[in-house]
């Protein structure tokens, strides 16, 4: 694992000192509240200098090329730096549900997960957290942390954040949620998604590629999940021709189907209502003719969205 490289070079010491540094006027994600979370002020995320976790455990319910056999080691963090009103984990990303997580403690979670057999360390929503997964990294990698590691986040990623992270993550599996920022902004509270999450998938591509599986098990690379809203709230067909124009046409894009009220979703009469099966198959049908060879047509039951 090349992060484990950063570590030996001194380079994964420097980098932690950098986004401390951010975090004391924090511009880490497309927010840039500028507050200082270091001193344990919040912001938009609702997290200090600590992270917050809810549980870590080997998830089995993930893309298949996630779980391998072993299943995936998922580290779910509380808290979000989006406000998605119908997010199934809302306890966590909105309430907040979870404990503190000293650095120390979150490098005994991937270590844990580790020695239980996961084939992968999984990072749940860690946008708000690249600093402290970073400072746990600098204790589990001498430890002997060696496995891939997993960004899983709703794509609304900074740019200049991602590239500070080159070399660190091996799997990088973004959410494209929106090809339209009026429902961005109605839905999720982030009125530039749209224009955010484009240039951030671009840049985890250039740092890993497309997917690569060794034995039925990803390696590295570009995993996609785009969930699909009924009456097509999430603009689908623009989201598959920007993944057709700018990416591979075997870029894995698993299009999710199970939207169901949850939350707040109830407040919004368009989102009251499961998705339907055509509402679906519709879907299907744009990623398949924008030949997008990559594409999946199972769920992942990720309960994240």
């Amino acid at each position: 694992m090349r992060y484990r490289e950063l570590f030996h070079t001194g380079s994964l010491a420097r980098l932690r000192q950098r986004l401390f540094e951010r975090l004391r006027s924090c511009d880490l994600c497309p927010r840039a509240c500028g507050i200082d979370r270091v001193k344990g002020d919040k912001g938009f995320c609702n997290t200090g200098r600590y992270a917050v976790v809810d549980g870590s455990y080997l998830h089995y319910e993930e893309e298949a090329e996630l779980v391998g056999t072993g299943g995936s080691g998922t580290i779910f963090f509380s808290y979000c730096n989006l406000g998605c009103c119908y997010c199934q984990n809302y306890t966590l990303s909105h309430s907040g549900e979870g404990t503190v997580c000293s650095a120390q403690a979150l490098a005994d979670r991937m270590l844990a997960l580790q020695a239980q057999g996961a084939e992968n360390i999984n990072l749940v929503t860690p946008t708000h957290v690249v600093a402290q997964i970073v400072e746990a990294l600098l204790i589990a990698i001498p430890a002997g942390l060696h496995l891939p590691l997993v960004y899983n986040s709703g794509g609304y990623d900074d740019v200049s954040t991602l590239k500070l992270l080159k070399g660190i993550f091996d799997i990088y599996m973004p959410d494209i949620k929106y090809s339209d920022n009026a429902q961005a902004l109605k839905f999720s509270r982030a009125p530039d998604y749209w224009e955010i999450v484009r240039p951030a998938v671009r840049e985890m591509h250039d740092q890993v590629g497309a997917l690569v599986c060794t034995h039925g098990r990803a390696t590295t690379g570009v995993l996609i999940r785009h969930l699909v809203l009924p009456h097509d709230l999430a603009g689908s067909q623009e989201v598959f021709t920007f993944i057709k124009e700018n990416l591979p046409v075997q870029t894995y894009v698993n299009i999710m189907d199970q939207y169901y009220p949850c939350f707040r979703a109830r407040d919004h009469e368009e989102l009251s209502r499961r998705l339907l099966p055509e509402e679906y198959r519709a879907a299907v049908r744009m990623a398949e003719n924008a030949g997008l060879k990559g594409a999946r047509i199972t769920r992942s039951h990720d309960e994240r969205n």
